[in-house]
């Protein structure tokens, strides 16, 4: 058991921000050796509770959830900011050709130790991943993922046409390499399979038939995929599958709509589309600074809100031009001022926060377990030092409220604001 004295954020059940100037949190090892906190509140409250743990004071600084990137890219680390006129031009221009290098084993594990230490610098401890489509990219994603006792969700794309040379896989091998991988890392450890295919577009329909006939088979895993990015993307989609209602009900078809089932972008959507998410159990990546870098459109918060589906925040690296969720929340900010049907939307920056905390995790079904500072959730949690910078000293010491001093880690906020990353069981990054 130890205990770190400090200001503390955590949320409650409805995702209202719980913040103690002075808080205690306590963690102690449950019966499998894992990190979880056990109590988190007010210091003198917490502390007469657990005389006996040993306490870390760490003054000045906050200990929040770690962040949880919803929708990202391992492979496309090194295309951050490569140009393009849209999405499909950027990727075929940059994306297939560099994923093609990790069919190279060596590659893959050099870019996801990378990846991962990036991913922590930037206070992100859990991350709903694509691969590539070979599968020593999963492995090398894994591997790294369990040495470091991460908890990390990623899987094999699946893309048996429309795609060139070197990324496109052969249908039924690309089904028995999916299985093989999901027995082989599922629930390892503290990691998590998502059968994952690219796009509709990239898949077969015996491709697709079979993704589902997985997630159907392996229910606990998660499904992992792309829809309604892209304007020229959805017309594409309409012209290969006529009968469809729209972009989302092509998945409907295929049985790859339910819970631990995320959506990357949803952004060219209607109300009957918002509706079949919220009663599939389905969530909403939403990926703003990839969204504007591609000139994709603007994610509905106000018809996600008024229609009531989970959606949470992801950096969708390297279409997303930041690892850094202060990045990823202040563009989530810009979107929901400036790019709704009903202008004006206000995001409180407590709900940014918990968007790409507690809220991700619910919507990856992971509620209770990461994204939190409550009893029983696994030991993430980052050390933020609120003066890292000059600016960010002056201003967050001017904070009158929880919500300035959040919003002012938003828009002032970097890799710098994290001093120290921990993740259950591992102990500082």
């Amino acid at each position: 058991m130890i205990a770190y004295r400090a200001a503390l954020l955590r949320f409650d059940d409805a995702g209202r921000p719980l913040y103690d100037e002075d808080g205690l949190l306590v963690v102690d090892a449950d019966a499998q050796g894992r990190q979880r906190v056990l109590d988190a509140g007010d210091f003198r409250a917490v502390s007469a509770r657990h005389p006996e743990a040993p306490v870390t004071h760490l003054p000045g600084r906050i200990l929040a959830p770690g962040f949880i990137d919803m929708h990202i890219h391992f492979p496309q680390t090194d295309i951050i900011g490569a140009p393009a006129e849209g999405l499909l031009p950027w990727l075929e221009n940059y994306t297939f050709p560099a994923e093609s290098r990790f069919a190279d084993p060596a590659h893959s594990a050099e870019v996801a130790e990378f990846f991962l230490d990036e991913l922590m610098r930037n206070g992100v401890t859990t991350a709903l991943t694509f691969a590539t489509s070979h599968p020593a990219s999963v492995d090398a994603f894994f591997e790294a993922s369990q040495r470091r006792q991460l908890r990390m969700i990623g899987g094999k794309v699946l893309q048996d046409r429309h795609s060139p040379d070197g990324v496109r896989d052969q249908t039924e091998q690309s089904l028995i390499d999916t299985e093989a991988l999901i027995r082989r890392w599922h629930k390892v450890d503290r990691l998590g399979y998502a059968i994952t295919p690219r796009f509709a577009p990239s898949c077969t329909d015996a491709q697709l038939a079979g993704a589902g006939e997985l997630a159907t088979t392996y229910g606990d895993t998660w499904i992992h995929s792309h829809v309604a990015e892209n304007l020229d993307e959805v017309k594409w989609v309409r012209e290969l599958f006529p009968k469809a209602r729209s972009y989302l009900d092509v998945y409907v078809g295929f049985r790859l709509m339910r819970e631990r089932a995320v959506y990357a972008h949803c952004i060219h959507f209607d109300d009957a589309d918002r509706a079949l998410m919220r009663e599939t159990g389905a969530a909403a990546a939403v990926s703003p600074t990839s969204n504007l870098f591609l000139g994709s459109g603007f994610f509905d918060f106000e018809g996600a809100q008024r229609i009531g589906y989970h959606h949470g925040l992801a950096s969708d690296v390297g279409g997303g031009t930041s690892f850094s969720p202060f990045h990823t929340m202040l563009s989530a900010y810009y979107v929901g001022r400036e790019g709704q049907t009903k202008p004006g939307l206000s995001l409180a920056p407590s709900q940014l926060w918990w968007r790409h905390t507690g809220g991700a995790a619910e919507a990856l079904g992971l509620a209770g377990v990461v994204g939190n500072l409550q009893p029983g959730c696994e030991a993430d949690f980052l050390v933020l030092n609120p003066a890292a910078t000059p600016l960010l000293a002056r201003k967050t010491a001017r904070a009158e409220n929880v919500e300035e001093l959040l919003f002012s880690m938003i828009v002032l906020g970097d890799d710098r604001l994290v001093e120290r990353t921990v993740v259950s069981q591992a102990g500082a990054a």
